[in-house]
């Protein structure tokens, strides 16, 4: 089973930027669509971004679309999360997973890392 370690959340103003990072254990990292989800207070968990594992495909939510930027580094076995231009409503508990190798859904999560923005 994957290890998933998320770190790089905090406080930050509106129209801020935070880079959130995913690091993953295990040698297949590669093998694997990694995407970034986030469950704000009271609501439910919603998708973010994805990035194919060779990263040359990406995702993104409409909400974030322009604004964040997913990437990943495959020699660190890690993704990223560039968010620039934060605004309150991205205020949420972020999330990474890797996405299972069958099917559409994601079979191992992070912890998570907290996103705060004030306005």
């Amino acid at each position: 089973q994957v290890q998933l370690v998320e770190s790089g959340g905090g406080l930050v103003q509106a129209g801020g930027s935070l880079r959130l990072s995913c690091a993953a254990s295990g040698r297949t990292f590669s093998s694997y669509t990694m995407g970034w989800f986030r469950q704000a207070p009271g609501k439910e968990r919603e998708f973010v971004a994805r990035i194919s594992g060779s990263g040359g495909s990406t995702y993104y939510a409409d909400s974030v679309k322009g604004r964040f930027t997913i990437s990943r580094d495959n020699a660190k076995n890690t993704v990223y999360l560039q968010m620039n231009s934060l605004k309150p409503e991205d205020t949420a508990v972020y999330y990474c997973a890797r996405r299972a190798t069958l099917g559409a859904s994601y079979d191992s999560w992070g912890q998570g890392t907290q996103v705060t923005v004030s306005s």
